[in-house]
């Protein structure tokens, strides 16, 4: 099985590397791995103990953030070294300032872990929610280091609960604890002769509380949004802009926050075509550094001049007021701030693989809309029980949730179960961290 395992791991690089030839993420992957054993070595100093924190890509980084955060601020003078298996996670948090080093997680072999646990000498060992890399955990309980899975969840479905799922069964076997985000989780590992597990919940409502109560000043989104109903669509994919399409030329009167999941050129050059009458957040915040600097010289000349200013552009030097309805992000990392400029979330991705982040948006007290395929989602599920959220299928359904949501009433009591279900489950942290704490201190 070992064998098969190495086979399968070196065939998934091989097509990697091939398709790094045709794709920018691929090619970054390759690219990052170049040489990597060989950085580390001349950057890290294997003499001393570091904390390992590891993240499949950017959004198991946010989700295990405040675990990251909080044992930082608890151990300030732990090393923290990080590692991505993604290019969205590595690229976004390269230079992230909590950590001393930041790394691609070198290729799954014997060889690679037990040259990389040689290099970065950890001490103990966090992954978020999945990434399950056979050598790495068999050298890690090899060599006694505490591994901990943070915030992961299973399903009846996974390879762990197969009758061929032995190999991966043996990497479950290699864990130190369990956190789990459900009860579910907990039968199941279980089910299978796991005991170490803690039903901890999922970090990610510890983190959105956070953000949500420590709100960032985005001026340009600010000039854009006031005296406005605005619905705030993030994560969106192609099949969401048709139902958004639909939405704003029956309500053309409320402005939409376009923030796409993949902000890529092409991708941007497709949501501005099918929203032509849309400005990129790049326009905009260009043409108010104009308007800013036009006001800063106009009140330099009344000074200089000492007399009141007389206008004496041409129409020709005018800037032009924008007036567009729709506002495209062609920009990363604002997504969580942009939400508490909102009225209404639409999520994307659920016409696709499954939905984005929803909790972000509850954090905000937000009514939150979505696509049909959320069922792999249990806070999708949750926030649909509790009528803080609504599916649709089409963009038929989109308007008949809309008309329901213009009560302003039925918006604030939707958006205050969204809140209200995301302080009652936060908490996750802290019950990590006091295992931690009990045990590895």
């Amino acid at each position: 099985m070992t064998f098969l395992y190495s086979i399968g791991i070196s065939f998934f690089h091989l097509s990697i590397k091939f398709a790094a030839f045709f794709n920018g993420k691929a090619k970054k992957w390759v690219k990052g791995r170049q040489g990597l054993l060989e950085k580390i070595k001349t950057e890290v100093d294997p003499t001393k103990k570091h904390t390992w924190f590891h993240f499949a890509s950017l959004g198991e980084f946010e989700q295990g953030r405040s675990v990251l955060e909080q044992y930082n601020k608890e151990y300030p003078d732990k090393l923290i070294v990080i590692t991505f298996f993604s290019p969205s996670g590595y690229e976004v948090r390269k230079n992230y300032s909590i950590a001393e080093h930041v790394f691609y997680l070198p290729a799954d072999s014997a060889s690679n872990a037990k040259k990389f646990i040689n290099l970065i000498n950890p001490e103990i060992v966090l992954f978020t929610k999945y990434d399950y890399w056979y050598f790495y955990f068999k050298e890690l309980k090899k060599r006694n280091i505490p591994l901990y899975m943070v915030s992961s969840i299973y399903r009846t479905d996974q390879v762990f609960f197969k009758w061929y799922g032995k190999i991966f069964r043996k990497m479950l076997s290699c864990v130190t604890h369990f956190f789990v985000q459900n009860q579910e989780s907990v039968k199941l590992l279980q089910s299978i002769g796991f005991a170490n597990v803690t039903l901890a919940g999922d970090t990610r409502f510890d983190r959105v509380v956070k953000v949500a109560k420590t709100v960032r000043e985005l001026p340009v989104i600010s000039y854009f949004a006031t005296g406005h109903r605005v619905l705030v669509a993030g994560s969106t994919w192609a099949e969401d802009l048709e139902r958004l399409l639909t939405f704003h030329q029956v309500f053309p009167d409320w402005k939409i926050i376009i923030a796409p999941h993949d902000v890529t050129l092409p991708n941007i050059n497709y949501t501005c075509n099918i929203f032509s009458s849309g400005i990129l957040f790049s326009e905009l915040s260009d043409y108010m550094h104009k308007q800013q600097l036009r006001t800063e010289s106009h009140k330099k000349r009344e000074i200089d001049m000492d007399l009141a200013y007389q206008d004496t552009d041409t129409e020709a030097d005018m800037i032009p007021e924008h007036k567009s309805p729709v506002l495209i992000m062609d920009n990363v990392g604002m997504l969580s701030s942009l939400y508490g400029y909102g009225d209404i979330a639409y999520i994307g991705g659920g016409f696709g693989a499954g939905i984005h982040n929803t909790l972000e948006a509850a954090a905000y007290g937000m009514p939150i809309i979505f696509g049909p395929n959320y069922h792999k989602f249990q806070e999708a599920k949750d926030l649909l029980q509790a009528k803080a959220a609504f599916y649709i299928t089409n963009g038929r359904e989109l308007i008949s949730v809309m008309e329901e949501l213009m009560d302003y009433q039925v918006r604030l009591e939707a958006g205050n179960r969204a809140v209200g279900y995301v302080n009652q489950q936060a908490g996750s942290t802290d019950r990590i961290l006091d295992y931690i704490r009990e045990h590895y201190s």
